[in-house]
């Protein structure tokens, strides 16, 4: 059996086939009393960019590469599950809105479901992630957490029970954009001062200028650059004041860091808890960890999603 996992993310679409066999992540196995979801091998990962010009048919296209790849492989895939960007529709697999690639009300369940000749399941980018973290990752055995990926945009999974809690009609999680800069600079979204404009990978590299990307600003912070120190710590103090409302509204126990932005580390969830403590008088803090699934968190969860599919069937 293989399956197609693909995470599209506003400037990367990132993919895997998984077939059973060995286990993913080091033969480690799920949680006892979990589902079996990580009893798949890796056979295959791929990534390309999104494409910015025609983002639906740039899903499609790869999707139906993956679907080639798959049946070249000798095992034609029996099911796909595609994360998505922005705000969507899981019961209805619609791509209601992005404003990082400007789809909007896209029927992406149908239209993959027609190209690939195949059971798909649709999920949202980062509760999809979340949903990995829980069976695979840093959330095994935690029960309730907060997943949060910090990437292009950024956005918050909310994690019950070990299955995102998506919301009534899907739209939970948009912890980007909440205003933590009242009046401040102008978010894709329409408003200002959104938490996005700030913290994101992209807002940061967008922020120091200079054509140097979000990771090497953080390089530039450690090694005491005035202006990309600047620009990390407003990241750090809107990411803290991001998750200071999260844990008063929510009380989780634990936090956990993904997206591309987790890579920084110790740059990161060091200052950051520590933000997080100063803001939090009159309780004590979450944990806060890094992901254990680095930036393939939401790949992997759309495997789980095609995985359910066929057992569910």
């Amino acid at each position: 059996m293989t399956l197609i996992g693909l995470d599209v993310g506003g400037t990367t679409m990132k993919a895997a086939l998984v077939g059973e066999g060995a286990l993913v992540r080091e033969g480690a196995r799920v949680g006892e009393g979990a589902r079996a979801d990580g009893d798949l091998q890796v056979l295959a990962s791929e990534s390309r960019p999104t494409d910015r010009a025609d983002p639906v048919g740039g899903v499609l296209d790869f999707a139906a590469h993956l679907a080639a790849r798959a049946a070249s492989l000798g095992s034609p895939a029996r099911a796909a599950g595609i994360a998505l960007l922005g705000i969507v529709d899981e019961a209805t697999g619609t791509a209601v809105h992005s404003a990082n690639v400007g789809w909007r009300d896209v029927p992406i369940l149908r239209l993959a479901r027609e190209r690939l000749g195949i059971p798909v399941a649709i999920g949202h980018d980062v509760r999809t992630g979340g949903l990995a973290e829980a069976v695979l990752g840093a959330g095994r055995g935690a029960g309730d957490f907060v997943f949060v990926a910090v990437g292009t945009g950024i956005a918050a999974a909310l994690i019950l029970n070990g299955a995102p809690y998506p919301g009534t009609v899907g739209w939970s999680g948009e912890i980007g954009h909440v205003v933590v800069r009242p009046g401040g600079e102008p978010c894709a979204c329409g408003n200002r001062g959104c938490l996005e404009t700030y913290a994101s990978a992209a807002a940061i590299a967008r922020r120091h200028g200079e054509g140097v990307p979000a990771e090497e600003v953080v390089a530039r912070a450690r090694r005491g650059e005035e202006k990309a120190g600047r620009v990390w710590s407003e990241a750090l103090d809107c990411l803290a004041d991001g998750l200071a409302a999260t844990t008063l509204l929510l009380d989780p126990g634990l936090v956990v860091m993904g997206g591309g932005l987790a890579r920084a580390g110790d740059a990161l969830l060091g200052p950051l808890e520590s933000r997080l403590t100063a803001r939090l008088k009159f309780r004590d803090p979450p944990r806060v960890l890094r992901t254990q699934l680095d930036d393939q968190a939401a790949v992997r969860g759309a495997t789980i999603l095609a995985r359910r599919l066929l057992d569910d069937a």
